[in-house]
């Protein structure tokens, strides 16, 4: 089975609901391949190594969370951005990225799927008001001692996080994936036992520490590898076509 290019993006487009959504990138197609996709190749960031194992499985398409043309980024085409570019152009492999509204989405997002696997309740969003919050507020089922709740997290993300330890049992949880220590002020204000993300600031600690709450760094390509994998299984499962996660480890 195969679809075609334009109706795959459309739809993923729609389900993710990116209209109107502010980011730092570009949301969609970012480079255009083949005009029908039977394979989709997914990965959390579209590295080399990544582009290099979708070509090896002969993939149509790579859905990425991390992918190019950053606000920040040099937009010259030389050294890995034009290798990169080449080898999608060479291949004629689609580039499809979503960033934010692969955080944000209440069924395949980032921060639902991690909350699910680790077993966390979603009540909210983690700015009141805000029901496209980039992070959420949840609760364990349980109460849990903070060293058991980083000892769930490495089980589950095969990856040992940073914890900042506070002396309070954990019982309700604030956390974001990624690169998104800043958010831990907002954590606060929340009331919450602890937050969770990818990374950390050297003022993370100190905020943590300071007000009390237990702190968790669980590495940002760890904690980002789940919504693009759910998504990839959604659109398979939408058009009857093929899909592979492919993980490139990334200590960060």
């Amino acid at each position: 089975m195969s679809i075609a290019l334009s109706v795959l993006v459309e739809e993923a487009s729609r389900y993710l609901a990116v209209s109107g959504m502010p980011d730092y990138c570009p949301n969609g197609l970012q480079v255009e391949g083949r005009a029908e996709v039977r394979q989709i190749v997914s990965g959390v960031t579209a590295s080399q190594a990544l582009l290099d194992a979708a070509v090896e499985v002969g993939a149509d398409l790579v859905l990425v969370h991390h992918g190019y043309f950053w606000k920040s980024e040099n937009p010259c085409v030389v050294g890995s951005k034009q290798r990169r570019l080449k080898t999608l152009l060479t291949h004629e492999m689609s580039l499809l990225a979503y960033h934010l509204p692969l955080d944000v989405h209440p069924e395949v997002g980032n921060n639902v799927q991690l909350a699910r696997r680790l077993g966390v309740l979603v009540e909210g969003p983690l700015e009141p008001g805000n029901p496209r919050s980039v992070g959420l507020v949840g609760s364990l089922p349980e109460p849990m001692e903070p060293l058991d709740f980083a000892r769930r997290v490495a089980h589950v993300l095969q990856r040992e996080p940073l914890l900042i330890e506070a002396a309070r049992p954990i019982r309700r949880l604030a956390w974001c994936t990624g690169a998104a220590q800043g958010y831990i002020e907002q954590a606060i204000a929340a009331g919450v036992d602890a937050y969770l993300t990818g990374e950390v600031s050297e003022s993370t600690v100190h905020s943590a520490r300071e007000n009390g709450i237990s702190f968790l760094a669980a590495g940002h390509h760890a904690t980002e590898r789940y919504g693009v994998q759910a998504l990839g299984d959604y659109l398979a499962s939408r058009f009857s076509i093929e899909h592979r996660f492919i993980d490139c480890p990334n200590p960060v």
